[in-house]
């Protein structure tokens, strides 16, 4: 009913707006047309000088209205390079501002002063060089300041840092649909990393270990805040896996591509931590109401506030949980802070990786480590329908291709089936519960056949193996962590028959 209610009436509308039109023509024939085109000019000359009246109320009031919501007005600039964006912001929208008035005036003052009139003549004017030199020469003059306003302001900001400055620099990796942040450690040097060094759930930013700078980084977990020191120069370093990103933290006017294969940077200077700026907040109206709107009893918007990065770049659909919490603490908090954090090697790698691909630093020397939860002890010991845990097989991201370090516990593997002839194994790959979970269960397969291949091309017959994928069927632990996620990401050996 209500549909065929709309559809009358715009049947209706449509009816009316044409019987409009065909009293107009008769009326028109009626006055005749020189007297009806003069009537039309007027009112239409003088309905632009009431759209320019409210057009303009319009733009004003909404400014004013929005000022408090917008970056720089009403909201306090938290980084030291911001109130020089904003003062080059202010010039350039004062300039515009009065071209954009004045345009406008002139634009429908003139529709209404010289409107078709009886007995108006046309005043013909071909050239006039005065004008042509002022609408020219002012612009021209205008626009050069500031080019090289926003030139001067450009190379302050972008500027990097010097040879031996006091800085603190970080890395932030941008993927679908996180970052990974790298903090340095002690020596307060970020290490160096290669894309061919990343395995999944061991490496995933392909950090060199060899590297002695890189053996104290640390490596924040996807829960963790990034915490910025005040009053410390920070520099970025933005680095991008998949597509592009965009690296934005709008309280610090800070705003940089994450782009793959091009690393990027960006050097700030916090000047206010979170608490300071809450305070500043705490005087602006807007943010002095409840967080909750249907709780007028929840917490003040100002008592909640975060900064927060952001990526600015619609970078696929999980785009918008991008989002990490930034906290500013003082120089001595952040001390504190940073000293409670384990190393990345020292918690992820020291200790579990297989021998003979890499040596790695531990206890100011080299020495090489023996990987622990599959050994050719563990399978002696061993009985049938028993499993055991591959730690040490590796994927390339998505795909069912072997990382080179794979190969120290895959020939383990081949070395102890030549010393047990008649032993059979099943091998089965398992994921998290990310993504589509057949595609999952595929790739799963896909792995643990490639597993199965790399020993049978070692000349172990193929019919004693098994291979199989399970996707997220049969997850560890809950995937309710990253940490968690890591673990249910396996390859497992099962003893069959021995």
């Amino acid at each position: 009913m209500t549909t065929l209610l709309v559809l009358a009436s715009i049947v209706l509308l449509i009816v009316v707006a044409v019987q409009i039109g065909r009293i107009s023509e008769l009326s028109t024939k009626i006055r005749g047309e020189e007297s009806a085109e003069l009537e039309s000019n007027t009112f239409n000359a003088r309905l632009g000088l009431f759209f320019l009246v409210g057009f303009m109320i319009f733009c004003i009031g909404t400014s004013l209205y929005y000022a408090p919501y917008m970056l720089g007005y009403g909201l306090p600039l938290a980084s030291l390079h911001g109130p020089k964006i904003q003062t080059l912001f202010n010039v350039t929208t004062f300039f515009t501002g009065i071209v954009f008035v004045l345009t406008h005036i002139a634009l429908f003052w003139f529709m209404y002063k010289y409107r078709g009139e009886k007995n108006k003549k046309v005043l013909f004017m071909p050239h006039d060089n005065r004008l042509e030199v002022i609408w020219t020469v002012i612009p021209a003059i205008v626009m050069c300041g500031l080019v090289v306003g926003g030139l001067w302001v450009w190379n302050d900001v972008m500027g990097d840092v010097k040879e031996n400055e006091d800085v603190l620099e970080i890395e932030a990796t941008a993927y679908q649909f996180a970052w990974d942040m790298r903090y340095p450690g002690a020596d307060n040097a970020l290490g160096t990393k290669y894309f061919k060094n990343i395995t999944q759930g061991t490496n995933d930013l392909g950090i060199d270990f060899n590297d002695v700078k890189s053996q104290d980084d640390i490596v924040l977990s996807a829960n963790d805040e990034i915490v910025l020191p005040k009053g410390k120069k920070i520099r970025v370093r933005i680095t991008a896996k998949d597509v592009l990103h965009n690296f934005y933290l709008p309280h610090f006017t800070v705003k940089m591509d994450a782009i793959p294969g091009l690393p990027t940077y960006f050097v700030f200077t916090p000047t206010m931590t979170t608490e300071e700026y809450r305070m500043a907040l705490k005087k602006n109206p807007a943010f002095d109401v409840p967080s909750d709107p249907e709780d007028p009893k929840s917490p003040r918007k100002w008592e909640v506030f975060q900064y927060e990065l952001a990526c600015a770049e619609l970078c696929g659909k999980g785009h918008y949980s991008m989002r990490r919490i930034v906290t500013v603490v003082s120089q001595e908090e952040y001390n504190t802070w940073i000293a409670a954090k384990k190393p990345f090697f020292t918690e992820n790698i020291e200790g579990k990786v297989p021998p003979n691909k890499y040596t790695w630093w531990k206890g100011g020397e080299n020495v090489k480590v023996e990987p622990k939860a599959f050994s050719a002890e563990t399978i002696k010991d061993a009985k049938a329908g028993e499993t055991l845990a591959l730690e040490h097989i590796n994927f390339a991201t998505g795909s069912s291709k072997l990382t080179p370090e794979s190969s120290s516990e895959l020939d383990l593997i081949v070395d102890i089936m030549n010393k047990n002839p008649t032993m059979t194994v099943e091998i089965s790959g398992h994921t998290d519960n990310v993504g589509d979970a057949a595609k999952n269960k595929v790739l799963s397969e896909a792995r643990a056949k490639t597993v199965a291949d790399y020993v049978a091309k070692k000349k172990i017959d193929v019919k004693r193996m098994t291979a199989l994928g399970f996707g997220d069927e049969k997850p560890l632990v809950p995937n309710d962590s990253e940490a968690n996620k890591l673990k249910n990401r396996r390859t497992e050996f099962k003893i069959l028959t021995k």
